[in-house]
């Protein structure tokens, strides 16, 4: 449990936990009693009837701090003198955390691999002779529906749509009823079925109902994105709540050099080592599939992530009573915006520019903490101040990701119109779909080298390369992949037989290696780095603690805001009008990353603050039965310990 907890069995925790404290303090004056004049906080429970509330002693920071370091046996008392001068580094990372990195891996190469083939799929017809899909010519390009590539562009940038919209869904399900490990096991079984079902649609005495087997198909993508979405809104959430310490603590090294802690490191390191696990497993799906389509059929590039897929289930189970799992905490979405509401009360203004300024005034927040309220306050604010500041850090974290749908239109290209691109030029026998693998192979040698040598670098020589610049850094090198395909695509028209009517036909491929695709690929690798990660990375750690799912939902729903951009631009996704295409996007996310910037040059100015809040008290019906749930297996505990 972080933090006291007020207000019945909270209370009188609270009350233990405090004598506790003053035991540990000298008293002022030796046999004097002397009265507690700290300040006083009415706290109700929701959902209980009717309401009764009553004044108990509000902890300062320091106090809570100095309670969780009695409880966590580690040193949370960091100055801002220690934070000017000790080293920081990340806390050591839990076998539960690698257990949950290998379902990761798994998910994502079942996802990559399958979503891999589903281009020249939709977008080709089967190749003469062929049952599967697959071909019998080296230049040949694979396929079956025969639908053209708008119509297959369209298809799987919904497919992304709708993989990335369903994260809202499942992480408010987390949050509020079944918890993460919960959500992610509901996940793994619907994926599952979305699964079977591509299979079948790809099977060849189903494909030759071409109209039945696309039914089928579509079936499985609606399917398939909702087990997704459960999935990937919890599983980066899960994963770095094994981490114990969640804010910066004092450390003494064997060589006794007194560090920090730091959480914020801490963080970096588990994405950077969740998302090469990430690209792993999409290296493995994204390499093998196009080669099982292209030389056996699209059963087979169906059938091996299924079966990888399955791998998920005995980690999961077989680990079920070892990971931490923080539960649901019921309506906090409600209280939230319940919360956003009643600060927003006298700042409503027709002009969006005097709106934004009303929200960023420095008393914004600090208005509707319920010690600055009193018994003003509402029945629903079953809380105290350090929440507000919990929910003040988690919507500056909504508001970060407000650019982003820019940056995945530009990303969104290495599943559709850069596959496409890849079918017009030379492959040599190779799958078109094969160059898309430069993207995770850059991105593991990447990772470790900015994780062991740039960023280290970097703090060696004082430079504070935050996550927000970070961030801005891949908004540029994002646009920098579209002007190498605008290039590219250019120099396609001018050397295709067929001119700006270049395609996958026989006769009208450029001469051009389809290895010259490395650039976009590359850079979109490296674009990743800095910006997918750090959106991991900070939607985590700037979220409440029992709303981290549905902020990392937040902050996956902005890709399907990029899809859904992207849908707009389905009319440049044609000959001729391509070279427009990726000149538009890579000027999109130029102008984004330039005014990313601009808008957020100031939020890094609060990164340790912000890091470092103490534990908020929050207080639901759903977390009073959990805590009566705690006392009497602590019961237990403790009888069982006794002698017979």
């Amino acid at each position: 449990m972080d933090g006291a907890m007020f207000g019945g069995y909270g209370a009188a925790k609270a009350d233990e936990a405090g004598m506790k404290h003053h035991e540990m303090m000298p008293p002022r004056v030796s046999g004097l009693h002397h009265e507690d004049r700290r300040p006083t906080q009415e706290i109700s429970r929701a959902d209980e009837g009717p309401i009764k509330s009553e004044k108990v002693p509000v902890p300062d920071v320091q106090e809570k701090l100095a309670l969780e370091s009695e409880e966590d046996g580690l040193d949370y008392n960091v100055t801002d003198e220690d934070r000017a001068t000790l080293r920081r580094v990340a806390a050591p990372m839990p076998w539960t955390a690698f257990l949950i990195g290998i379902c990761e891996l798994a998910e994502r190469f079942s996802y990559y691999g399958t979503t891999q083939v589903f281009q020249n799929m939709i977008q080709n017809p089967l190749p003469a002779g062929s049952t599967t899909g697959r071909t019998f010519h080296p230049d040949d390009v694979a396929g079956v529906y025969g639908k053209g590539q708008q119509a297959a562009t369209g298809i799987t940038t919904f497919n992304t749509f709708w993989v990335y919209v369903n994260p809202l869904i499942g992480g408010y399900i987390a949050d509020t009823y079944l918890g993460r490990f919960n959500t992610i096991c509901l996940g793994v079984g619907i994926a599952i079925v979305g699964h079977i079902l591509f299979i079948i649609s790809a099977v060849p005495s189903v494909i030759k109902d071409l109209n039945g087997a696309f039914a089928c198909f579509i079936i499985g993508v609606i399917i398939n994105g909702v087990g997704t979405g459960f999935f990937k809104s919890t599983v980066s959430v899960l994963i770095a709540e094994q981490i114990k310490a969640k804010r910066q603590y004092i450390q003494v090294t064997k060589k006794g050099e007194r560090v920090i802690v730091d959480p914020t490191a801490t963080a970096a390191r588990l994405y950077d080592f969740f998302y090469l696990l990430i690209n792993i497993g999409a290296l493995g799906g994204q390499i093998a599939m196009p080669f099982a389509e292209k030389y056996v059929g699209y059963w087979l590039a169906y059938t091996i992530p299924t079966i990888v897929f399955l791998i998920c289930v005995p980690v999961l189970y077989f680990a079920r009573n070892k990971y931490v799992k923080n539960p649901p905490a019921g309506s906090v979405l409600s209280n939230a915006l319940k919360l956003l509401g009643l600060a927003m009360k006298g700042r409503y203004s027709l002009n969006p520019i005097a709106m934004v300024h009303n929200m960023r005034a420095p008393d914004f927040w600090e208005n509707v903490k319920p010690s600055k309220l009193g018994a003003m306050k509402p029945n629903w604010m079953t809380f105290d101040d350090q929440w507000v500041e919990e929910v003040r850090r988690g919507f500056k974290a909504c508001y970060v990701f407000l650019l982003f749908p820019f940056y995945w239109l530009v990303y969104n290209q290495i599943s559709g119109n850069l596959v496409s691109q890849g079918g017009t030029m030379k492959l040599g026998g190779v799958p078109n779909e094969i160059p898309q693998n430069l993207d995770p192979l850059g991105i593991l040698i990447l990772v470790p080298f900015f994780e062991f040598v740039v960023y280290p670098g970097f703090r060696r020589m004082g430079i504070n390369f935050t996550a927000l610049k970070k961030i801005f850094c891949g908004f540029i090198v994002a646009s920098m992949s579209m002007v190498w395909a605008a290039v590219l695509q250019h120099y396609i028209y001018t050397t295709s037989p067929c001119g700006t009517n270049a395609s996958s036909d026989t006769g009208c491929q450029s001469p051009i290696s389809v290895w010259v695709q490395v650039g976009p690929y590359v850079l979109i690798g490296l674009s990743e780095l800095f910006a997918s990660v750090i959106s991991l990375e900070y939607a985590y750690t700037k979220a409440p603690k029992n709303m981290r799912s549905l902020v990392m939902g937040v902050g996956l729903f902005t890709n399907a805001i990029g899809s859904a951009i992207q849908q707009a631009f389905l009319p440049l996704a044609t000959n001729p009008l391509l070279v427009w295409m990726y000149t538009t996007f890579a000027c999109i996310s130029f102008a984004a990353g330039i005014l990313f910037g601009f808008l957020y040059r100031g939020i890094d100015k609060e990164e340790d603050y912000l890091n470092n809040l103490a534990s908020a008290d929050y207080h639901s019906k759903r977390s009073s039965q959990h805590e009566e749930w705690d006392m009497h297996n602590a019961d237990h505990a403790s009888n069982d310990e006794k002698p017979n």
